[in-house]
């Protein structure tokens, strides 16, 4: 018999907690967005933990800006920033109020909602590679900046919402470094950040960081 995942929401005690025990815990975890199309839910398979002021690849290890604001509390909320230009990556913000530690949502498995993924995800050659990825997955769930600070624990309708799921037993969650992170921040040896699924279809390939050249 197989079991049916709990729908209970998260709530936001769960987030308000060291970024190093919110990201493993969220493995198996489901996110749900709602869209005017229809829900789409997606069950967590990978994920990184950046940990502000103490960490060099964190957006916010040199303090508070414009762009980094949310990730500076209170937990549970949505931090999205833009990269490259072109792609979107989606966060939840956790610990203490005023901390600025985060988890980057890397990957994950759509069960439900699907066929509003692919619409948006046309280059997928499946749907193990809807959410293969940061970008990949904020693209599938249609989510952008518009939804920078949204509060995945309000009470009423929210837009995200993280439910309890079906966690992944602690025997299963293998950790590594951070994909493409420059400097100390990627070196696995010190942060060893990159939490997965083991043998999960839908995590990412490892990439580590290679500088970009200098356009003459």
């Amino acid at each position: 018999m197989i079991a049916t995942p709990d729908r209970t929401p998260l709530s936001r005690a769960f987030f308000d907690r060291p970024v190093l025990e919110v990201a493993p815990d969220l493995l198996g975890r489901l996110l749900v967005r709602t869209t005017p199309d229809g829900p789409i839910t997606l069950r967590l398979t990978e994920v990184e933990a950046y940990d502000g002021p103490n960490d060099p690849g964190s957006h916010a290890y040199r303090g508070r800006t414009p762009r980094n604001e949310v990730m500076f509390g209170p937990p549970g909320h949505v931090y999205v920033y833009f990269t490259y230009g072109m792609w979107h990556c989606m966060n939840l913000v956790c610990g203490p109020d005023g901390r600025a530690s985060a988890v980057l949502l890397r990957a994950g498995e759509v069960i439900e909602g699907a066929e509003l993924a692919r619409k948006r995800r046309l280059s997928a050659r499946n749907d193990k590679e809807l959410a293969k990825g940061p970008a990949r997955l904020a693209t599938a769930l249609d989510v952008d900046r518009t939804l920078d600070g949204t509060d995945a624990c309000a009470p009423d309708d929210t837009p995200l919402r993280l439910l309890t799921g079906m966690p992944i037993p602690s025997d299963q969650v293998c950790n590594g470094p951070r994909t493409g992170v420059a400097g100390e921040g990627g070196d696995g040896d010190v942060h060893p950040w990159r939490f997965w699924a083991a043998d999960d279809p839908t995590v990412s390939p490892y990439r580590a960081h290679v500088p970009r050249r200098r356009r003459s």
